[in-house]
């Protein structure tokens, strides 16, 4: 298999945690139900691979988020896995379903903007944050690590470009309640190197660390690894990727593709930066699942090596 030349720079850290959203980012996306049988070896799969974060599914009612609605079935087919498996939790009750089976690793979805907290919470801002609150209180009085995801914080599809002191309060207020750590979303993917700095900038003005944040980018306009670069610089390691490329939103329909974690891997590698993640068998992984999805994967890496095996 083809790899990277290996050229270390400098200014970037010597490695990066990569959260895996796959599974449940990825999956949530599809038309199509996944079979509980094969989500549970997609994660057993990126496991093997290396992957030590897999994102394993969503706690939501199933009528918003149907392609999840196995969580419980699902859940204690993988808990035993030796690798963090946090899940999506919105509200109490999905907090009580999740900690029922043993999970202690969850995470709060947010937005930064009213529009999208209409779509996808059918709530303002401040009330979802206020939904959450209890959520993560909880939580961290279970011992739980709690992690807040924030979208749309560079561009919206109603409202536009989203200034950054909107971001960064909402963030701070993530914080204030406990998150442990913060995961700054392009959820439409229309970032920029220049204004992703500008943000991870005004967050630490703000008291919000560094070491705190992760990333997670789509591809849309083809600015994911640019904009991780950029990242990486300011020194952030963890960074949000989906094996195969696999995902979007659906509450927002300009959403593509995540950031794909093949192409993660490959620049990070050739950057001498460790992810500890086996690329032949992550990728042999994501042409796994995209035979079982019916079409190619759109990672571009994924095509080149798996092409050269044919």
């Amino acid at each position: 298999m083809t790899l990277p030349m290996v050229v270390p720079a400098q200014d970037l850290p010597p490695r990066v945690r990569i959260h895996e959203v796959g599974a449940r980012d990825g999956l949530q996306n599809e038309k199509s139900t996944v079979p509980t049988e094969v989500k549970a070896e997609f994660v057993r799969r990126l496991a093997d691979a290396g992957l030590t974060t897999i994102e394993a599914t969503s706690f939501v009612h199933p009528k918003w988020v149907p392609q999840l609605a196995d969580a419980e079935q699902l859940f204690p087919q993988i808990s035993g896995l030796p690798v963090d498996l946090p899940v999506l939790v919105p509200n109490e009750r999905g907090l009580d379903r999740a900690l029922a089976l043993g999970a202690r690793r969850v995470a709060v979805f947010a937005s930064a903007t009213e529009s999208f907290a209409k779509a996808n919470l059918n709530r303002t801002v401040d009330e979802a944050l206020a939904m959450f609150e209890p959520v993560v209180g909880r939580a961290k009085a279970e011992g739980g690590h709690v992690r807040g995801y924030l979208s749309m914080c560079f561009g919206d599809p109603w409202e536009g470009a989203v200034p950054v002191a909107q971001v960064v309060r909402v963030c701070r207020a993530l914080v204030d309640m406990g998150c442990d750590e913060l995961s700054l979303g392009d959820t439409i993917g229309v970032a920029t190197p220049g204004h992703v700095v500008a943000l991870l900038t005004e967050l630490n003005e703000a008291g919000v660390p560094t070491a705190s944040l992760g990333v997670h980018f789509h591809d849309t306009y083809g600015q994911a690894l640019a904009n991780t670069l950029a990242a990486l610089r300011h020194g952030v390691t963890t960074v949000d990727a989906s094996a195969g490329g696999l995902g979007g939103c659906p509450y927002a329909k300009s959403a593509t593709g995540n950031l794909a974690t093949e192409d993660l891997v490959w620049m990070l590698r050739g950057l001498g930066i460790d992810t500890g993640v086996d690329l032949g068998r992550l990728v042999a992984t994501s042409v796994w699942m995209a035979d079982h999805l019916g079409r190619p994967s759109p990672s571009r890496t994924v095509r080149a090596l798996s092409h050269q095996e044919q």
